[in-house]
Order: C-alpha cells, then sequence, then structure tokens
C-alpha cells in the first residue's frame, strides 16, 4: 500500500472531480440504493462534499449540483427518503478495511456546537473535545485507523433523557421507537460494538480517546466481546494497585495520577519515530484493579511523557493486563492519527454540518461525510479509486 495520502489540496484543486457511477468504489458502496435516482442524488451529494465551497450545507451542495431543483431533489434524498444508511456504512468499512488495513478502532466524540433546541439531541452537554458545557450535539464516531491515515466508518448520536422522554420531540425528529437512553461512556462503548457486532470485520483494539467516568461500564461489555481495550483514564479516577513489587499495593483505592507520579522512577523510554520529528516518550505501567469489590480481570494501568515532568501527559488503561507496553504506545498514537484526520478532512468534508432536523437525515449525512472522506484518503491508496473531472447533475 502506498504510504502516501491524497491532500486536500489536491481534491480542492480537482473541483469537480467525483467519484464515476461504473467506478468499483461509487457501485459498491451505492449498491444498496435500489433506485436509479437514490444512485445519482448519492453521487450528487458527495460530490458537493468534497468540492463545493463554504459549509456544506444542502444548499450549498445543490449549487454545486445543479441549482434550485437539485436542491429539493438532494433535500427529500437525505432528510425525508427511507434508504437505510446501515448497509452502505458496512460496505464502506468493507472497503477500508481492504484498502487501508487498519490496525484499530478508534472511537471519539465529535460534539456539534448549535444555536437552536429543535435539531435531534441538541442540549446543553459536556463536550468532552473542548472541556465544558455548551449547546449541542454529542456524537461518538468509529474510525479505522492505520498509521498512515483514519476513515469513519460508524456513527452514534447521544440522545439525552430529555429528548427520549418527550414523546412529541421524538415524533418530529423521527427517532426510532424503543430507543434507550444512555450515559455518554455507554454511547461510546456501542458505538464501536454495534459494528464489531453488525458486520462480518476482523477483530481489532479499540481505543476509546473520551473522557471515561463509569469504567466499569465500560471494561465489562468489551471483555465479555473478547476485544482488547485501550481507554483513556482520568487523573482522579480510583484504582488498587496489584502489583506486590510497586508502590501503593494494599494502600487501597489511590487516583490515577498519583499511582503513575510514585512510579516515575520506573519510567521507561520509547523511540517515536510515526511523525516527521524523531521524539522520545517516557513509559510506565502498572498493574491494576477497578476500585469496586469484585470488578473484573487485572487491567493496565500505562502513563505516557513527552518531557521529563513530574504528572504523565497521558493515562490509558488496558484489558487485558498482558498486553506489550510498546504496541499500546503506538495504539494511543492512532488517537492523534484519527484527531489530525477529523481536523485536516472530516472538517472539510462536513462532518459537523447538517443542518436539518431529524434522526434520519443526520445519519445519512454523516454516512455519505465518511464516504467523502475515505475519498479524500483512499483515492491514492488504490488502482480502484479513479476521479472522473466532471460535474454531476440530474
Amino acid at each position: 500500500m502506498n504510504a502516501e495520502v491524497v491532500s486536500w489540496h489536491r481534491i480542492r484543486g480537482r473541483a469537480y472531480d467525483v467519484i464515476h457511477p461504473d467506478h468499483a468504489f461509487s457501485a459498491e458502496l451505492f449498491a444498496s440504493l435500489r433506485r436509479s435516482d437514490q444512485r445519482l442524488r448519492a453521487r450528487q451529494y458527495l460530490s458537493g462534499l468534497l468540492a463545493a465551497e463554504g459549509r456544506k450545507s444542502i444548499r450549498n451542495i445543490a449549487a454545486f449540483a445543479g441549482g434550485t431543483a437539485a436542491e429539493q431533489s438532494l433535500h427529500h434524498f437525505i432528510s425525508s427518503s427511507t434508504w437505510d444508511w446501515s448497509p452502505m456504512r458496512e460496505a464502506l468499512t468493507d472497503r477500508v478495511m481492504r484498502v487501508l488495513g487498519p490496525t484499530a478502532w478508534v472511537v471519539r466524540p465529535l460534539f456539534i456546537p448549535k444555536a437552536g433546541e429543535h435539531s435531534v439531541g441538541v442540549e446543553r452537554q459536556f463536550a468532552p473535545e473542548l472541556g465544558q458545557v455548551l449547546n449541542g450535539q454529542l456524537a461518538f464516531g468509529a474510525w479505522a485507523a492505520a498509521e498512515e491515515a483514519s476513515v469513519p466508518v460508524q456513527w452514534r448520536l447521544h440522545l439525552p433523557e430529555s429528548w427520549l422522554g418527550d414523546a412529541r420531540r421524538c415524533r418530529r425528529a423521527e427517532i426510532p421507537g424503543g430507543t434507550e437512553a444512555e450515559t455518554p461512556e455507554e454511547c461510546a462503548t456501542a458505538t464501536a460494538l454495534t459494528a464489531l457486532g453488525q458486520w462480518p470485520v476482523p477483530k481489532r483494539p479499540v481505543v476509546l480517546d473520551t473522557h471515561v467516568r463509569g469504567l466499569g461500564g465500560v471494561v465489562r461489555p468489551f471483555a465479555e466481546a473478547r476485544t482488547p481495550l485501550l481507554t483513556r483514564v482520568q487523573g482522579s479516577t480510583r484504582l488498587i494497585v496489584t502489583d506486590r513489587a510497586m508502590p501503593g499495593y494494599r494502600a487501597g483505592a489511590i487516583p490515577a495520577r498519583h499511582i503513575m507520579e510514585s512510579v516515575q522512577g520506573l519510567r521507561r523510554p520509547l523511540e517515536d519515530a510515526g511523525g516527521p520529528v524523531r521524539r522520545t516518550t517516557l513509559v510506565a505501567a502498572v498493574r491494576v484493579r477497578l476500585s469496586r469489590p469484585g470488578s473484573g480481570p487485572e487491567l493496565l494501568l500505562m502513563g505516557v511523557w513527552h518531557e521529563l515532568g513530574k504528572a504523565p501527559v497521558d493515562l490509558w488503561l488496558a484489558a487485558p493486563a498482558t498486553a506489550p507496553v510498546g504496541d499500546l504506545v503506538r495504539l494511543t498514537r492512532l488517537a492523534g492519527r484519527v484527531a489530525e484526520d477529523e481536523e485536516r478532512i472530516g472538517e472539510r468534508v462536513g462532518i459537523r454540518d447538517f443542518e436539518g432536523r431529524s434522526f434520519p437525515g443526520w445519519h445519512r449525512h454523516m454516512t455519505l461525510a465518511s464516504v467523502a472522506h475515505a475519498v479524500s484518503v483512499l483515492a491514492n491508496e488504490s488502482d480502484e479509486l479513479p476521479l472522473h473531472a466532471r460535474r454531476i447533475s440530474a
């Protein structure tokens, strides 16, 4: 696989480039759309996400695709049509697995600020990326991640109890009946496990790159699914040291940051050759358990330092505890890969730009934005993804 990925500037420089309907990529990803007019709208929307100027609203996408008539058709295609987005996501995942060869699934929060209160899931809630309470939507994406690039393949919208307890709002937003309220941690966990459970994909470690409070409710489902897990933990999270040779053994539940500070003399260097500048990361790891009795298997608490400071830059918890530290550090770097790709490519193909209000519309937009992200990343990774210079219009 060619390690070079297509830059956004190259995509922007070829403003009318779209996936041709006869090519394998388009045919494969849009095969679940039974009608030819739906496949046409999908290609129009995709071309607009890749090349339309400014915010990727339906109006701007339609202006690129053909004007007022296209706007009405695309609005219906996204917000009012009945096509199921799940088969398209499955096809996208299959293609990404074959072409990119990801080594992990990275689950990352996506907060979408909103001024009003009518878009599905909007509420004043904690934005993990920003560290404050804001008005907006909170979603989680599962990204297929490799060292060279990453692509989002699954999305889950966090629906607060204030929404699910209001039958009128649920009907207006077309939220499926029987949808149950989740904590953000449960939503993040389900984002990964639904993809692993529903689609025939090989198992990969899952990296939860988000704030996790209820660790028991996160660790347990992955253990039951026999899926390796690496999750961020907060410094205040209390854990029990199980290694007899380590400080804090038999001291009861101790904050994670204190555990790591007590073993900083045991840090060892690991060279990071993944970026443009080689640097040395300092790492220490301690076997621990969750603070509640009968809280499950032994885990590995890992601290990461980028310089000789007293406090680690990042704290991670791995299950199982037998995972090699070097492999875990490489997984943490994939979280950085995803964060970079989200900003560099995802923002530019409109992952925060949907202006509709419905639950199905949000998911259809996010699915096609993920496809646009994949086109931007994979077009240079496979001879099967040529781009043809033509505008798609009705």
